[in-house]
């Protein structure tokens, strides 16, 4: 059985600030896979992890399409991209095939990954939407406010925004790298 994170570990994390180090975690992502920081890590220089209110939203699509559109030139600085929701691992698969997102999306369902970043939450709700021809009634376990985070190599918290414009957010996170790059 997959967790998350202790409900200790939460509690004792509930506001990570710049230059502390992030611990490690796990959750399904959008294959039901267990996705963990460690192995993010492994693979990318810097991770982006930008919590979203909820799939099939006008801010969120929105967003998750900008990244998706700007991933190349995030990879091209060593930078991975991670979505985080309170969406079902059922429903963000749906919201990867739909817009034709290219990275990943992991359930945040109860919260304890919101929490532990001291990101605000409320709760859960389901919205209608016609998929692939199907009228779905889509649940999320909790409503997480955008919020974006970059980690670096080193699992360290270099950059906040608890102010996020959905639109040019991927835009204003490659603009940090890039001259996060330039100071190294």
């Amino acid at each position: 059985m997959l967790t998350l994170i202790s409900a200790a570990l939460a509690t004792a994390y509930a506001q990570l600030d710049l230059g502390e180090q992030v611990p490690d975690f796990s959750a399904l992502d959008q294959d039901q896979s267990e996705w963990k920081l460690s192995d993010g890590m492994q693979q990318n220089d810097f991770l982006v992890l930008y919590f979203y209110p909820a799939a099939f939203t006008g801010g969120c699509t929105k967003q998750a399409c900008s990244y998706r559109d700007q991933k190349s030139d995030l990879e091209a600085l060593g930078a991975g991209i991670v979505g985080i929701s309170g969406d079902k691992a059922e429903t963000l698969k749906l919201f990867a095939q739909q817009h034709n997102l290219n990275f990943t999306l992991l359930s945040d369902h109860s919260g304890e990954l919101a929490h532990m970043f001291g990101v605000p939450q409320g709760e859960g709700g389901s919205i209608m939407r016609e998929i692939q021809g199907r009228s779905l009634n889509l649940e999320r376990g909790s409503t997480i406010q955008r919020w974006t985070f970059v980690v670096d190599k080193q699992g360290k918290l270099i950059y906040k925004d608890s102010e996020v414009d959905a639109v040019n957010d991927s835009q204003k996170v490659l603009d940090f790298i890039q001259k996060s790059k330039e100071l190294i």
